[in-house]
């Protein structure tokens, strides 16, 4: 229970210190002997290590709060000095529901986002008071300052998931739920405005490369799709990472092989796809194994002939084993997070297939066709969608048009391979 201003005088006659000043909201006092002993300004209590502006917060002394935060003499008030456990004078005034000590801080530029010991924000502590004292004004002051309501504590916890699912806390579920969806919009917003900003610095380093108009498609093509996820990250959509780019640079000694890879790791870098801009130069004795030209021909052989030796699948299967897949995604799968259009049946799936590949391709690539089917139909669908597209379903929606595109893309590298290798198409 608080105690008032001078309720410790009718107790006893002992002097109080600094923290008791603070605590009973004796602002005459507090001030005489801050200024008599300027040293005691962010001294701390034995045991929870509390600072004057820690128990003037969590107790809501808004005046000495005040005039902490506007102390002129000899040092500075720590705004973000911690306790024991790890709590900073925002977190005393949010778990305590003082909601105007809260808004003095927030005012003076408390750090709204600062996680105590287990992880959690003032935005936490301050439902956990709500829900006990169903009083939402802290939540509320916290919330007008852009709290972040997606924020985790260390048992990966949002102020969300601690309400109760029970009758009560139905008006803190639809404040907090409301703050939540406001946050996605603008984060989506601002993930708008850097990616077309990115878009825009990927095409001015691109304009300095002369020709290889593949290149660039492709280029653009990886980049698009890195910002689109960044883009759906925004909305708060889970999706699983990309598979990373490969590229092979083939030409004669000095045309430039070297000179466009340290050119693409900087734009990649830059788009997100490389977490470093430096270009490693490796030299074939680097990547051959014990005996000379052995790890080329054996990597050849394993990679491009491992289906000649496997069961034949229809293309009825196929779609079985996509729809499957679709909708069994674990967590590091780069198909995590999106779901087929309902147009995209078995059916319509597997006559998808049946049309768009041959029998040599559904022979050779066997199972292993839908993989690089689902994979490149994302990539696909990151090509279509428009950056200011903020549809929650249309961003992690592939329909069959992206699949009809993942096929095309896998039979032109298919093709490909078997011209490189001599083999009949």
């Amino acid at each position: 229970m608080m105690h008032r201003p001078n309720d410790h005088r009718s107790r006893s006659a002992k002097p109080l210190t600094i923290h008791g000043y603070a605590q009973s909201g004796d602002l005459l006092g507090f001030q005489r002997l801050l200024r008599d002993n300027p040293s005691l300004l962010n001294d701390t209590n034995p045991v929870m290590a509390q600072t004057p502006l820690h128990v003037s917060a969590g107790y809501n002394r808004a005046e000495i709060v005040q005039f902490l935060l506007d102390w002129q003499g000899p040092g500075k008030v720590e705004l973000e000095a911690k306790n024991m456990y790890g709590e900073t004078p925002l977190h005393m005034a949010a778990k305590n529901g003082c909601s105007d000590a809260a808004r003095l801080l927030l005012a003076h530029g408390a750090l709204i986002e600062s996680k105590a010991n287990n992880g959690m924000t003032p935005l936490h502590l301050a439902v956990w008071y709500s829900l006990r004292a169903e009083d939402c004004s802290t939540v509320k002051t916290l919330l007008e300052y852009n709290a972040d309501c997606s924020a985790k504590d260390n048992e990966g916890m949002t102020p969300l998931n601690h309400l109760a699912q029970g009758p009560g806390s139905e008006k803190l579920q639809k404040l907090l739920h409301w703050h939540l969806e406001e946050q996605r919009k603008r984060k989506a917003i601002e993930a708008c405005s850097e990616t077309k900003a990115k878009m825009d610095e990927l095409e001015n380093e691109i304009s300095n490369v002369v020709g290889l108009h593949e290149l660039k498609v492709q280029l653009r093509k990886w980049a698009k799709g890195m910002l689109l996820d960044e883009r759906r990250r925004a909305l708060g959509l889970k999706v699983g990472a990309r598979r990373s780019p490969h590229m092979a640079f083939l030409g004669n000694p000095g045309t430039g092989k070297t000179m466009v890879a340290r050119i693409l790791g900087k734009l990649l870098h830059m788009v997100g796809i490389l977490p470093t801009d430096k270009v490693t130069e490796v030299q074939r004795t680097d990547l051959v194994g014990e005996f000379v030209g052995h790890t080329g021909p054996k990597t050849r052989r394993k990679v491009l002939h491992w289906a000649l030796k496997n069961v034949v699948v229809i293309s009825e299967e196929l779609a079985k084993i996509l729809h499957i897949k679709m909708n069994n995604q674990a967590e590091e799968s780069s198909l995590y997070g999106f779901k087929l259009h309902p147009s995209c049946t078995e059916e319509a799936v597997a006559a998808l297939i049946e049309s768009e590949t041959t029998e040599k391709q559904r022979k050779e690539l066997n199972g292993g066709l839908v993989d690089p089917m689902l994979v490149n139909a994302r990539e696909n669908l990151d090509l279509r969608l428009s950056f200011d597209c903020i549809d929650t379903d249309e961003i992690q929606t592939i329909t069959l048009e992206d699949l009809e595109a993942g096929l095309h893309l896998l039979s032109r590298i298919w093709f490909c391979a078997l011209k490189v290798t001599g083999n009949e198409v």
